[in-house]
């Protein structure tokens, strides 16, 4: 592990509309790192996450991904949402969505991909042992098998850093189970961060933690 630092909060402090949700956080999260943000529902772990993503901006203080502002860095992060947030129900097919990740800022529709992007996404199907859902429509899938989908997506942006939201969420024991060690391995490549208030997650995967 380097003395690099992914993730740098400084004196921050942020909300919604008028309303305060953090105050005053400070803290830093080495490159090659895989920490915890544990916390209650609502406690605030999302809203770190989209400070991460430079979604959400600063009242106060300042947050750096590898010394720069979010925005300046999204090409080398990588982003899991809540599984439950996107609707399924959408007529798109596994690889279709997992291409999404080589997009970057250019808009999905009429995108003409590279043979560099359809064998990126393959390799990212195959890395997570999703290549055989490559056809399938999302609707189909499972709750472990979509958290997969989601997370070769993010693969698929080539990330220093990928940032989890809950990825236990609607999972069985052994889903989740399956996606920690998955998360594990890939932690060999890339700094991890993950939202949780699974403590079993806390416990088995990551190196540090950090609470709220």
């Amino acid at each position: 592990m380097t003395n690099e630092m992914a993730v740098c909060f400084e004196n921050v402090s942020t909300g919604y509309g008028n309303v305060l949700a953090l105050e005053d956080i400070n803290f830093g999260i080495p490159a090659g790192s895989f920490t915890g943000i544990i916390g209650p529902n609502g406690g605030g772990k999302t809203t770190l996450i989209k400070l991460m993503l430079g979604l959400l901006e600063p009242w106060r203080g300042k947050v750096t991904i590898f010394g720069e502002k979010p925005q300046a860095m999204r090409h080398l992060i990588g982003y899991v949402p809540q599984a439950a947030h996107i609707n399924q129900r959408f007529p798109i097919s596994v690889m279709e969505v997992v291409l999404q990740g080589r997009l970057g800022e250019k808009s999905f529709f009429f995108h003409r991909y590279r043979q560099y992007d359809l064998e990126k996404a393959r390799w990212c199907l195959q890395k997570l042992e999703a290549a055989d859902l490559a056809n399938r429509q999302i609707g189909e899938l499972s709750g472990g098998q979509w958290q997969r989908v989601l997370i070769a997506r993010a693969l698929a942006a080539e990330p220093r850093l990928l940032l989890l939201d809950e990825p236990g969420n609607g999972l069985d024991s052994n889903a989740s189970s399956k996606v920690y060690e998955l998360l594990e391995e890939l932690n060999q490549e890339m700094t991890i961060v993950m939202a949780t208030h699974d403590t079993m997650a806390i416990s088995t995967c990551v190196r540090d933690i950090a609470c709220i």
